[in-house]
């Protein structure tokens, strides 16, 4: 479980599988707390949170394309946002029952990584907003 609470994404198997250990020797800290442990990272502390240029962000664990920097949108939130996923494959959701509410968990759809929540107070033209620990992610530029 991780520091809220949230369970693991699912028992589904993922193209990566890796032991705990190999994923702890893979990663960082703050990346093993938030991908494999469900952490959530302080607002405001992703240098991702200032990326503005052309580009891709990927999964820190595997280097999925997840999305792209043309979606990501300021949401005042202090995590990266974004209106949508790069594509219909790129991630995944699970229902989150943690802190005592309901909410769409959001997922690496190859590792099954846990990089935040998605909600339905976006801008247009999705009208979602893809809430996402930067520590669960790796920008590169176009």
């Amino acid at each position: 479980m991780g520091l809220f609470g949230a369970k693991p994404t699912s028992d589904k198997t993922f193209r990566v599988n890796l032991s705990e250990d190999e994923w702890r020797k893979r990663l960082t800290p703050a990346q093993f707390a938030v991908l494999r442990k469900h952490d959530t990272e302080r607002p405001w502390t992703s240098p991702l949170n200032k990326v503005k240029g052309a580009g891709v962000f990927k999964c820190a664990g595997c280097a999925w394309p997840l999305f792209s920097a043309r979606d990501k949108f300021e949401s005042g939130t202090g995590w990266p946002s974004f209106t949508r996923p790069l594509n219909g494959k790129a991630v995944g959701t699970a229902v989150d029952r943690s802190l005592f509410m309901v909410r769409t968990e959001v997922h690496c759809a190859n590792c099954g990584g846990h990089l935040g929540h998605v909600f339905p107070d976006g801008p247009p033209p999705t009208g979602q907003r893809y809430c996402m620990n930067g520590a669960a992610m790796v920008f590169q530029p176009a």
